[in-house]
């Protein structure tokens, strides 16, 4: 099909699973497309989270600058006032991406009422976590350890340190900050019953997760290893810290992006007014939303559109939503997962040489396209266009013949179908995928660039995703104009910029395949 134009000037960037789905490489292709137009995007917004969210980006990870860093035309890099933002994490991404060539200090706005999350809060994250194994002898929740749900946490409990605090003077931050760190301290050692010998450890853990996070910019000579020792924040008795180190490590973060504080809010107003177009960027996805997902497996933030316009600090108004997913499914953590393949098939062999989490490196779970899921993403958030990605991973060899299922609802043990995700935890948890099965392809398919290249298993197979995404959306009701079905716009067929297929036919004709 012919790319029809967007609906609005503002774009929302969500997934439409949980998590993991290439969203980062969507940014670069709207702005693309956009480039020369009336409407040419200006604006990349982190909207949720921080930087626990990794994305790629034409081949470059991040987790709390938007993947807008590599639209060198966009003009403006913002971090939303629904982030969390570590200072010192800003500096350890910026710093080696601007030696290589990326300005981004030129570009950053940091909305002036954006969290500060700190170490107290990585420290609490470490420590919620040792509670959840040691007192309550549960599975581990899989936490990245950046601080993110205890960062949100001081928001919903207001004790906010808002970036503004950073204009202010060090005194009144200071108190603040002192104030956080007693808080934490006593969490930790009452409340989650840490050991002294564990609560040191955490500083250790730290120091070595940080030194892998940035091995590049120790190679790059721009950082020392002393950047990333976390015990010298560590007091000398236990569950104490170096209050005068941690104050000063962090005023000194905060007060050298001055410049880049600001109202994110009037930027993107002045934008708007003047004809540019907005991405919204969203870290997780819409089963991670802290309110509409499964606790204990939820982010901290809203994960789907409405928090743009939170976030952004600007009016309710249309918004073009994109949802992003994979011609399979992962998850990490401890989740439900209904439609996990059997470690041993091949093509579960396959996917988890590839599947790694760009925050923490951690092996992810494998397994069908769960349509259900998908389809109640656009049932109940909706979203005007698809990117589907990493279909090039399906190819088949070997002894295996390629057949593909994909889950088109549920079942309890009486036989009932459910068309939708059930609300109920403990309802999901007893059901059982129904599957329709789909013939595969032998055929490599990461260098064409043309639908009606593919191999025709794997044109119905694309459209089987998109069918069965809306028979779950609309189950047991007339299906909407034509006009108004999402189109699946990009279809991902390997990891480089250039592996994307960009016309796919319209959905009513794809779906006849």
């Amino acid at each position: 099909m012919s790319l029809i134009p967007f609906s609005s000037q503002l774009i929302a960037d969500v997934g439409i699973s949980l998590g993991d789905e290439g969203k980062g490489r969507l940014i670069p292709e709207i702005a693309n497309e956009l480039r020369g137009t009336s409407a040419p995007v200006s604006v990349v917004l982190k909207v949720n989270g921080g930087a626990n969210s990794g994305h790629t980006a034409g081949g470059i990870k991040l987790n709390l600058l938007p993947a807008g860093v590599v639209v060198r035309d966009a003009a403006h890099l913002c971090i939303g006032s629904g982030v969390v933002a570590d200072p010192r994490k800003i500096w350890w991404e910026t710093r080696p991406l601007e030696k290589k060539g990326h300005a981004i200090l030129s570009r950053l706005v940091i909305d002036e009422r954006a969290m500060v999350a700190d170490l107290t809060h990585r420290l609490l994250d470490l420590a919620w976590e040792d509670y959840r194994t040691h007192v309550l002898a549960e599975d581990p929740r899989g936490s990245t350890g950046r601080g993110i749900t205890p960062a949100y946490l001081d928001e919903v409990g207001q004790w906010q340190i808002t970036f503004s605090d950073f204009q202010a003077g060090p005194n009144f931050f200071a108190r603040k900050l002192a104030q956080r760190a007693d808080r934490a301290l006593r969490t930790i050692q009452h409340v989650c019953r840490v050991s002294a010998e564990t609560f040191a450890g955490f500083f250790d853990k730290l120091s070595a997760a940080e030194l892998r996070a940035n091995a590049e910019g120790l190679e790059l000579g721009v950082f020392t290893k002393e950047e990333f020792d976390f015990t010298r924040f560590r007091g000398a008795e236990p569950f104490t810290l170096n209050l005068d180190a941690l104050t000063s490590a962090y005023w000194e973060a905060g007060t050298a992006l001055a410049k880049n504080i600001g109202e994110v809010r009037e930027l993107i107003l002045r934008e708007l007014r003047a004809g540019r177009t907005i991405i919204g960027e969203f870290g997780q996805a819409y089963w991670l939303d802290k309110r509409h997902g499964y606790s204990p497996n939820v982010t901290a933030s809203h994960t789907f559109t409405p928090e743009f316009f939170e976030s952004a600090g600007i009016p309710v108004q249309s918004i073009h939503t994109f949802g992003v997913a994979k011609a399979y499914d992962t998850k990490v953590g401890t989740h439900t997962f209904l439609t996990q393949m059997d470690d041993a098939h091949p093509l579960a062999v396959k996917l988890k040489l590839l599947e790694f989490g760009t925050s923490t490196g951690r092996q992810r779970m494998v397994g069908w396209f769960d349509a259900v899921e998908k389809g109640d993403a656009l049932r109940y958030g909706g979203y005007q266009d698809v990117m589907i990605n990493k279909a090039d991973a399906l190819t088949y060899a070997g002894d295996w013949h390629g057949d593909l299922q994909i889950c088109t609802a549920y079942e309890d043990a009486a036989g009932k179908h459910y068309s939708h995700v059930p609300r109920n935890e403990a309802v999901r948890k007893t059901l059982r995928p129904v599957y329709t099965r789909h013939a595969g392809w032998p055929e490599d398919i990461s260098t064409i660039r043309r639908f009606a290249d593919l191999p025709k298993n794997a044109q119905r197979y694309v459209a089987a995703m998109m069918k069965s995404t809306l028979d779950v959306a609309f189950a047991g009701e007339p299906w909407p104009a034509a006009s108004k079905l999402p189109n699946l716009r990009y279809l991902g067929v390997g990891p480089e910029p250039s592996q994307i297929i960009k016309d796919v036919p319209a959905t009513p004709e794809l779906i006849k395949m």
